[in-house]
This record gives structure tokens, C-alpha cells and sequence, in this order.
């Protein structure tokens, strides 16, 4: 028991991807949209009381949860692109899991909400302020997080009792469940077979309910007699789609995989793509076709334009006067 505390308070190797100056370049761009074009969702949703709505509430987490999972991972990958210093100590290592896997399970629950948020909207339109009430959207919202953690704790503390006596080298650019897996000395059967049970039980599960909304969906479209109103309710639920499919085709690529087949360079290309594609593209997906949240951007804008104008009047007024004062003494 001593030997294994000991071994577990050592400090890891990431292999990470080839140090190249033009892929830290293009990684801190993608970095910098993810920041900017979420931090501008939250602040659009905040001012503007008329996106107080369900559907906005839920990208509302979604984009925080966007900016923490990426800073979680993306500003050490760009430390060691251009430093090489590739260590991180074991606790470091379980904190970033854990948070990696708090938020993942986070977003897909997430995502199952604003599916079920569009079955009631579509399907069920006169009874949504009462089926979908800021109440209910809050319930959904904390279950989300709640979930999400309950399941990145459970995997934390199975990781953190295993012993890495064999190897302290990662083959990826952050901690997860995988990497970890294969270097470990400590039998693994059984935390693989749990995570893939609780894997399944969680992605699938939000994956039906996902497919069972999307089917009551598509049903009450078809129903629809003219084409225009049929592309018409469609339209509110291509952002999301999309969403669901970009998420769910990475996830399952990255984690639906038993140990044999895994194969680090493959993982650490899949694990990019879905550290940094998904959540530079949810501003992009949820706001270039939404015709209400770019009213409500250009609104901010233009408050801000008009404080910024205030601010410069009162300002200019304000040398004028010290002026008049001062040339009248």
C-alpha cells in the first residue's frame, strides 16, 4: 500500500503532439475563437432579457462549459508546443481528468435537454412555457452538472488507486481515462468493464433520448402541410443537430474503443478534434443562422456603441470645462 502512494505521487510524461510552430499557431487561434465567440454568447444571453429563454439557457452552460474544457487541456498543450516541458505531477493529472470528464459528461446531458426542449417547442407548442418553465429549464440544467460530476468522480477514484509502476509516460497531450489505462501496472479488467458499462449507460442513454426526440420531432414535421412551415420549425433544430452529431461521432471515436485497439497517434488526432473543433464551432453553428440572437448582438452592440459615444461626450465636455475654468481664473 505504501509503495503504491508512493508511485502515485510521482509526476507524469505527456509524449504530445511534434513540437511545429505552425500547429501552435493554429491551436492558439482556435483557442482564442473558443474564448472570444463563447464569452460572447454568455454576455449577448446575460444582457438580453428577451433570450432569457429555455433553448438560450441551455447554451448558456454550454458555452461555459466550452471555455473550461478547453482551458483545461488547450493552454498546457500550447506550453509544451513551445516549451517542450511536458510534465505534469499526478495530482495535476487527476484534477485535469476529473474536470475533463465533469464537463464531457456535463455536455452530453446538456445536449439530451435542449433535444427534449425542442420535442416540447415542435411537438407540443401551446404547452411549452408550462412544460419548458424557467423552473423546469433550471432542474434539467443542474441535473446536467450534477451527473456529470457524480461520473467524473467515480472514474477519478478508480484511476487515482491504480499503481503506474511500469511507465510515468502518457502517449496524449492531457489525462484521460486511456492513456492512463495502458500505463498502468495494476489489473485493469475491471475499471475498463466499468467504464464501458457506465460509458454506454451514459452516452447511449442521452443518445436515445436524443433519437426518440428527434423522431417525435420529425413526425410532427412531416405533419405540417405547407413546405415553407416544414423547413421552417426544422430550421430551429438544425443548430442542435448539428452539434449532436459533431459531439457524439468524436466522443465515440475516442472513447467506445476497447484498450487493444487503441492506438495513441490515432486517439491524440481524434482527442484534438474534439478538444478544439467542437467548441470553435458551437458560437458559429448557434448564432450564424439565428436570426433572434444576431438581433440581439446587434443591440449590444449598438448599447455599447452608444455608451462608448456618452463616455467620449462627457469626457470631451469634461476637458472643456476644466479649460473654461482654467482660462477664467
Amino acid at each position: 500500500m505504501n509503495t503504491t502512494h508512493q508511485l502515485n505521487t510521482t509526476d507524469f510524461f505527456f509524449k504530445g503532439l511534434s513540437e511545429s510552430l505552425p500547429l501552435f499557431l493554429l491551436i492558439l487561434l482556435a483557442y482564442v475563437i473558443i474564448i472570444c465567440g463563447n464569452v460572447t454568447i454568455i454576455t449577448v444571453i446575460c444582457e438580453d432579457s428577451h433570450l432569457h429563454t429555455p433553448m438560450y439557457i441551455f447554451l448558456l452552460n454550454l458555452s461555459i462549459i466550452d471555455i473550461a474544457s478547453t482551458s483545461i487541456t488547450l493552454p498546457k498543450l500550447l506550453n509544451m508546443l513551445i516549451t517542450q516541458y511536458n510534465v505534469i505531477s499526478f495530482t495535476g493529472c487527476m484534477i485535469q481528468m476529473f474536470l475533463f470528464l465533469f464537463w464531457a459528461g456535463t455536455e452530453v446531458n446538456l445536449l439530451a435537454a435542449m433535444a427534449y426542449d425542442r420535442y416540447v417547442a415542435i411537438c407540443h407548442p401551446l404547452h411549452y412555457v408550462v412544460l419548458m418553465s424557467l423552473r423546469r429549464t433550471a432542474y434539467l440544467s443542474a441535473i446536467a452538472w450534477v451527473v456529470g460530476f457524480y461520473d467524473s468522480i467515480v472514474h477519478t477514484v478508480l484511476i487515482s488507486r491504480m499503481s503506474f509502476c511500469s511507465s510515468h509516460l502518457i502517449n496524449h497531450f492531457f489525462c484521460d481515462i486511456l492513456p492512463l489505462l495502458q500505463i498502468s501496472c495494476s489489473d485493469v479488467s475491471e475499471v475498463e468493464t466499468l467504464t464501458y458499462i457506465d460509458g454506454t449507460l451514459m452516452a447511449f442513454t442521452t443518445f436515445l433520448l436524443i433519437i426518440l426526440s428527434y423522431s417525435f420531432i420529425i413526425s410532427s414535421i412531416l405533419k405540417i402541410k405547407s413546405s415553407e412551415g416544414q423547413i421552417k420549425a426544422f430550421s430551429t433544430c438544425t443548430s442542435h443537430l448539428t452539434c449532436v452529431i459533431m459531439y457524439y461521432g468524436t466522443l465515440i471515436s475516442l472513447h467506445m474503443r476497447p484498450t487493444s485497439n487503441y492506438s495513441p497517434e490515432e486517439d491524440m488526432y481524434f482527442a484534438l478534434l474534439y478538444v478544439v473543433l467542437v467548441p470553435m464551432l458551437n458560437p458559429f453553428i448557434y448564432s450564424l443562422k439565428n436570426k433572434e440572437f444576431q438581433k440581439a448582438l446587434a443591440k449590444s452592440k449598438s448599447n455599447f456603441g452608444v455608451c462608448k459615444k456618452q463616455y467620449l461626450n462627457c469626457h470631451v465636455l469634461q476637458i472643456k470645462t476644466v479649460t473654461i475654468n482654467y482660462c477664467t481664473k
